[in-house]
């Protein structure tokens, strides 16, 4: 009796692994696509507003970084540009001083032809007046010509600026998107850098499965195709998902050596990527497998 509900017993697990296999068509593991977010500017880092596990949204100020320096280099600038400012009036007001010059020398002029008409006046003192209007006249152009030499002074201050100031913005990390931090590579108080990794993110309400088929399997493979995605829910069961082919690699490559056999990894296959909603309960490097059935 006890050996005929053992033969039952196997072939009930034999039939059932083989079902198993029948409907699936691909198997993998599910990833994220990470962003790993790097400083941007150089300094100590006051704050740091994530780790690891916490759910983050984009625009999330995750960290601040020391930005005391540059907020003194833009009062430094500032004070630069007052003093260019005071320049320019006072060339300004130098212009106007020729200005009033030439004025009163016109008006001499004016008076020494009228008296040259009468004969009161000589013509050499006509030409020393004109002499001395012409000279105003250059110096006053002279003069006006410093003005482009201050506003370029003045527009690399204010460029300057601008690009502190863009320094102090970037002393704020924000997060890029939404998602769950998958690691932290700093710790508050240490020294953070241009390019050095402060976090990883990813989006985990959407995983991706990522497997392989065969060249014969490629042809039922399509891009926005709907499959059957299959985890283990327990020793005896699986959990059943929607997933959505969204690419398809172009070239084919050896199977990866994840792949136990040896006869298994010399066959060349081609990686197609299934993007997965989750509930929680699928998780990076978690095993699947897919149908090519649609839902």
């Amino acid at each position: 009796m006890k050996y005929q509900i053992l033969i039952i017993a196997l072939t009930i697990l034999f039939f059932g692994c083989d079902n198993n296999d029948e409907k699936s068509d691909a198997f993998g593991n599910f990833e994220a696509d990470p962003v790993i977010v790097s400083s941007e500017s150089s300094g100590k880092v006051l704050q740091l507003n994530v780790e690891k596990g916490q759910k983050i949204d984009e625009g999330f100020v995750a960290a601040v970084i020391d930005s005391t320096q540059l907020h003194l280099k833009i009062k430094q600038l500032e004070a630069q540009q007052k003093a260019v400012q005071s320049k320019r009036q006072s060339i300004r007001a130098q212009v106007d001083v020729l200005e009033q010059q030439k004025v009163n020398l016109s008006d001499d002029k004016k008076r020494v032809e009228d008296m040259l008409k009468d004969g009161a006046a000589t013509k050499k003192q006509l030409d020393d007046i004109t002499g001395q209007v012409a000279v105003i006249n250059r110096q006053i152009k002279s003069t006006q010509t410093q003005f482009t030499s201050i506003n370029s002074e003045l527009e690399v201050l204010k460029t300057q600026a601008a690009s502190t100031k863009d320094l102090i913005d970037r002393c704020t990390v924000e997060s890029p998107a939404n998602g769950t931090v998958l690691e932290t590579y700093i710790e508050q108080g240490e020294l953070a850098g241009p390019g050095k990794p402060l976090f990883k993110l990813a989006d985990l309400d959407a995983l991706i499965l990522k497997v392989y088929v065969s060249g014969a399997q490629l042809p039922n493979v399509k891009i926005s195709q709907v499959v059957e995605v299959l985890v283990d829910k327990n020793s005896e069961e699986n959990q059943s998902f929607t997933g959505e082919v969204f690419w398809i690699s172009s070239e084919a490559e050896f199977t990866p050596k994840i792949i136990q056999t040896k006869e298994e990894r010399v066959k060349l296959v081609y990686a197609v990527k299934v993007k997965v909603q989750n509930d929680g309960t699928l998780k990076i490097g978690m095993p699947g497998e897919i149908s090519w059935q649609s839902q």
